[in-house]
């Protein structure tokens, strides 16, 4: 009986080194990535947030459109990623009177042969980064935290979702 092949990281060669996947021979297929993270900060912070009282002005306006442009040059920012022609990205903040914060969930979309996982978490990151930049002169302290994948669907692995545990 034939055991299954170990997993392996498929970003290093056979030698080690670090290399770019060769994705040329998969299908081409609709693949969409949902990524979540959180910015928690001082009550008072999130009440200038939401009132719109800011110095430096709309900071969830600001950071959907920063984590919109991040999705988009991930391929920049992350060495082995191939660069992407994305069909859609999606950045939702809002207020969690619990935390007390802002939670970011950005949804990335594309009919391709790679998937966009990282263009929703780069979208993600760059927009809970935005709202530590705009908020800071009144909250220094303020947590970026939880970023992850919520799911993915599209591709010979087919689909996944954070909610029912374990590695793809």
């Amino acid at each position: 009986m034939n055991e299954p092949a170990s997993p392996r990281l498929t970003h290093i060669g056979e030698d080690g080194s670090a290399q770019m996947v060769d994705v040329g021979d998969k299908s081409e297929t609709v693949r969409i990535a949902e990524a979540e993270g959180r910015v928690r900060m001082r009550r008072e912070t999130l009440d200038l947030i939401r009132t719109g009282d800011m110095k430096k002005g709309d900071v969830i306006g600001a950071a959907r459109i920063a984590g919109i442009m991040a999705a988009k040059q991930t391929a920049n920012l992350i060495p082995l990623c191939h660069p992407l022609a994305l069909t859609k990205v999606t950045v939702e903040i809002s207020p969690d009177e619990a935390l007390p914060g802002l939670r970011v969930h950005a949804t990335a979309k594309l009919t391709g042969r790679t998937g966009v996982e990282m263009e929703a978490l780069t979208a993600v990151s760059v927009a809970c980064l935005t709202i530590y930049d705009m908020g800071k002169a009144v909250d220094r302290g303020m947590e970026i935290e939880g970023i992850r994948v919520l799911a993915k669907s599209g591709g010979k692995s087919g689909d996944w979702r954070a909610d029912q545990g374990g590695a793809d």
